[in-house]
């Protein structure tokens, strides 16, 4: 069976600083029409940076829609779809954290929700660290800790890191390293 749709009208509904929100009517694969709605995304990249006694540098950052801390992996949205995803990857850890990388390690894409959003997630390792100074964005705010990588990935299975992005990234981090 035929499990595409295909598009018949599109319409933004709204348009934001980082994303906007589109309904779509569509033909379903059985020929009956549905509606979609969905966020386009610019896309973003997430970094683990592990440092070479094996700790990880992660966030803790207030989240407004949880209303809550949540412990993080560095990351960022994409100035723009041009912007290469490591550059970007680069960028996010240097400004949230002051390191840098000699070596970013590419673990692949994540899809935050592919039901609602087409964002799109580059997530990185990054190995050779050297630190300075952080240079948050003018609305950020945030504390960085060193973890080991092992207790971080712990607290991913005993449900205490709730942020998928960080989660994915960190167990592949932890596997890529094992190998």
């Amino acid at each position: 069976m035929k499990l595409t749709e295909e598009q018949i009208a599109s319409r933004q509904i709204y348009a934001g600083k980082i994303l906007d929100l589109y309904c779509d009517d569509v033909a379903l694969p059985n020929g009956g029409r549905g509606v979609r709605e969905y966020i386009r995304h610019l896309g973003a990249a997430c970094v683990v940076p592990v440092t070479d006694d094996g700790k990880v540098v992660l966030v803790n950052q207030f989240r407004y829609p949880f209303h809550d801390m949540l412990t993080e992996v560095p990351a960022g949205k994409l100035d723009s779809k041009d912007e290469p995803p490591e550059e970007a990857a680069r960028r996010e850890l240097r400004e949230e954290t002051g390191a840098q990388a000699a070596e970013m390690i590419s673990l692949g894409a994540y899809y935050p929700s592919c039901a609602y959003t087409d964002e799109v997630i580059h997530m990185y390792l990054a190995r050779g660290l050297t630190f300075g100074s952080n240079h948050l964005d003018e609305d950020e705010f945030l504390n960085v800790k060193l973890v080991p990588l092992e207790d971080a990935v712990k607290d991913v299975l005993a449900g205490k890191i709730c942020d998928g992005k960080t989660q994915t990234a960190l167990l592949k981090a932890w596997l890529w390293m094992k190998d």
